[in-house]
C-alpha cells in the first residue's frame, strides 16, 4: 500500500512543474531612436534582459517621430503583446500612447525618458533624475572654474523631460555663484552634428565663453569637435559613454555624468515582468547618477 502511495505521490510531483509553469510573456519596445551610443547600450541591455527572463518581444526604432512611435504601439497591441516598454520621443506628447494602452489594459514601462504626467497602476517609470545630473555636472565644473567665468549650455531635444531638467540643474549650480553666468543657450537635438554647428557659430561670433555644459556626451563632443585645438574652454558632458571616457582620458572632457543604460534597460524589463505577475513594483525606479573625472573614469570603462 505505501508503495502505490509513492508512486502516486511522484506522479503527482511530475506534473506541477508543468501546470505552475510561468506563462511566456511577449513585451513590445519602442525606442525613440536608435542612432544613438547610449540608446543603443539601453536597447542593448533590454534585449540582454527579455533572454534572461524568457520574455519574447521585439524592439522598434521610432526614428524621432511621435506619429511612428504611436503607430508602433498600435501595432503591439494588435500583435497581442502583454506588456509596452517606451522610451518616448517626446515626454509631453504620451497620452494618445498611454490611452490606447490602457484602453487595451496591457501594462506600460517608460524607460529613461519621465513622461509629464502621473502614473496610472499599470505604468512605471525606469530612469534617472535629469535634474540631479544637471546638478552634479555643474557642481563638479565651477569647482575647477573657482566659481568664476562665462559658460555656454548645449540642450538636447527641447521636448525631451531630460533637456529640461538637466538644464535647469545647470542653471541652479550658477545661480549661487555671482561671478559666474550664462552667456549662451541653444539646442543642438541631443546630436554630436548639431553640436559642431552651434559652437562653431558661437566661436565664429567672438563670444566670450570659458566652459560649454552639454545635457548629454554627444553633444560635449561635438563641442570638442568645434574648439579644434583651442584649450581654453572647459566642456563637461552626461552619460558617460564609451567616446566620452576616451575623451576624459585624453583630458579633453573634463566632466561627465555617468547614467546607467544598462541598469535602466534591465529594470524596465523587470518592472514589466513583475506588473504581469502582479508583484508590487514602485511608480518610479530610479537608477543613480554618478560623477566621472579623470580621476575616476576607470571605475566606468566597460559599463557604457
Amino acid at each position: 500500500m505505501s508503495f502505490m502511495k509513492n508512486i502516486f505521490v511522484w506522479a503527482v510531483l511530475s506534473v506541477i512543474p508543468f501546470t505552475l509553469q510561468a506563462k511566456e510573456y511577449r513585451i513590445g519596445v519602442s525606442m525613440a531612436l536608435f542612432e544613438d551610443p547610449f540608446m543603443t547600450v539601453l536597447r542593448n541591455a533590454i534585449r540582454d534582459e527579455m533572454s534572461r527572463e524568457n520574455v519574447k518581444g521585439q524592439i522598434e526604432d521610432a526614428k524621432s517621430d511621435v506619429s511612428t512611435q504611436l503607430q508602433q504601439v498600435q501595432e503591439f497591441i494588435g500583435q497581442g503583446v502583454d506588456a509596452i516598454i517606451l522610451n518616448p520621443v517626446d515626454t509631453e506628447a504620451v497620452k494618445p500612447v498611454i490611452a490606447q494602452a490602457k484602453s487595451a489594459g496591457i501594462p506600460l514601462i517608460f524607460v529613461n525618458r519621465r513622461p509629464q504626467i502621473p502614473l496610472d497602476d499599470k505604468m512605471v517609470y525606469v530612469g534617472s533624475d535629469s535634474l540631479i545630473s544637471g546638478k552634479l555636472q555643474m557642481e563638479a565644473l565651477a569647482k575647477i572654474m573657482n566659481g568664476k567665468g562665462n559658460v555656454a549650455i548645449l540642450m538636447g531635444d527641447l521636448a525631451n523631460e531630460a533637456t529640461r531638467e538637466r538644464t535647469k540643474g545647470v542653471e541652479s549650480v550658477i545661480a549661487k555663484y555671482p561671478d559666474m553666468k550664462v552667456v549662451q543657450k541653444q539646442s543642438a537635438k541631443f546630436s554630436r552634428n548639431e553640436a559642431v554647428n552651434v559652437v562653431s557659430n558661437w566661436m565664429g561670433a567672438g563670444d566670450e565663453i570659458d566652459a560649454i555644459v552639454a545635457n548629454n556626451d554627444e553633444m560635449a563632443i561635438g563641442a570638442l569637435i568645434a574648439l579644434g585645438k583651442n584649450k581654453n574652454v572647459l566642456v563637461a558632458g552626461i552619460d558617460g559613454t564609451r567616446d566620452a571616457l576616451r575623451q576624459v582620458e585624453a583630458g579633453k572632457m573634463v566632466v561627465s555624468v555617468f547614467q546607467d543604460a544598462r541598469g535602466q534597460g534591465e529594470g524596465a524589463v523587470k518592472a514589466a515582468v513583475k506588473l504581469l505577475n502582479g508583484e508590487p513594483v514602485e511608480k518610479q525606479v530610479m537608477i543613480p547618477y554618478q560623477l566621472i573625472t579623470k580621476d575616476n573614469y576607470k571605475n566606468f570603462v566597460g559599463k557604457s
